[in-house]
């Protein structure tokens, strides 16, 4: 949000892992690839939103992944390696932004994510997720 904002905008967090994962096209072939593909996906319909976009993945930044990034998309990563690394990574962007958005929605199927979510915080699926966005 910035001064120039009339209103606060919706904050979108989507668990880039798991919205991958809700599609049987063949990600696990190449991850990394599969990643910039969903990143530059999420950037396309970020761009037709008034919403504050962050998609997070698992492991190392990467060039391809990132790419996708500016507008009202952000592109982040897990902060470590290892189980639940990028659950953390959202559970601390919705820590740090909550409240400064009317509506903050994560897009996740993950429950164990969905149950460390402040009250007020709506979900969406992931495979709903992926609907949304252009092909």
């Amino acid at each position: 949000m910035t001064d120039a904002d009339p209103q606060p905008r919706p904050l979108w967090l989507i668990d880039g892992n798991n919205v991958m994962g809700s599609a049987a096209d063949g990600w696990w072939n190449d991850p990394a690839a599969a990643a910039a593909r969903l990143a530059e996906r999420i950037g396309r319909w970020a761009r037709g939103q008034e919403a504050y976009v962050v998609v997070v993945f698992d492991g190392a930044p990467d060039e391809g992944i990132s790419a996708a990034a500016g507008g009202n998309l952000e592109v982040l990563h897990a902060r470590r390696k290892g189980r639940d690394a990028a659950d953390d990574r959202i559970v601390e962007e919705v820590e740090a932004r909550y409240g400064a958005h009317p509506e903050t929605i994560v897009a996740t199927s993950d429950r164990g994510l969905i149950g460390r979510l402040p009250p007020g915080v709506h979900t969406e699926g992931g495979g709903r997720f992926l609907r949304r966005l252009p092909g």
